[in-house]
């Protein structure tokens, strides 16, 4: 058996197999957006986080979870549309470190009669990190099921071409 027939039979079983590779690295972006949330929504710094920017980014949270799940179903099933989605939620991801995390950290806030940052550089450190992860997560993921379904794509092709 020499390579080709090898590469054949691997899309060959790709017909009967799941892509779980993109799937298993869509569920981790979710759950890199989890703790990004938790760690933002447990600070309590005076009532700086008591604002619209909050309420949207708990909205986009739930949307980013929602998209990022029904994706990592999609992709499982090498529906390629499904793959572009977590494009976009990576990049989007990538975005978000310069909303609500930038401005935390450059914000100083009086309590108690003492200047004090929103977001510690700890903190600020952790969550871009946790953005990165989630983002690179779903930006592999749509490439891997991008690639995944065009050649499970091509290889149904050349057996419908063979098959007439």
């Amino acid at each position: 058996m020499n390579m080709n027939d090898e590469q054949v039979i691997r899309r060959d079983r790709m017909r009967f197999t799941k892509n779980t590779l993109s799937s298993g690295l869509a569920l981790l972006a979710i759950l890199a957006n989890v703790f990004y949330f938790v760690s933002i929504y447990k600070s309590d710094v005076g009532s700086y986080y008591y604002n619209i920017l909050i309420g949207a980014s708990v909205l986009y949270n739930l949307v980013f979870m929602l998209l990022v799940f029904l994706s990592s179903e999609g992709v499982k099933g090498y529906k390629i549309s499904y793959a572009y989605v977590l494009l976009a939620a990576g990049a989007l991801q990538i975005v978000r470190i310069f909303i609500l995390p930038m401005r935390a950290h450059n914000t100083v806030v009086t309590l108690n009669q003492t200047e004090v940052i929103v977001m510690q550089t700890a903190q600020f450190i952790r969550v871009i990190v946790y953005l990165c992860v989630s983002a690179a997560c779903c930006i592999v993921a749509g490439l891997v099921g991008i690639q995944k379904s065009r050649a499970l794509s091509a290889h149904m092709a050349a057996m419908n071409e063979q098959a007439a």
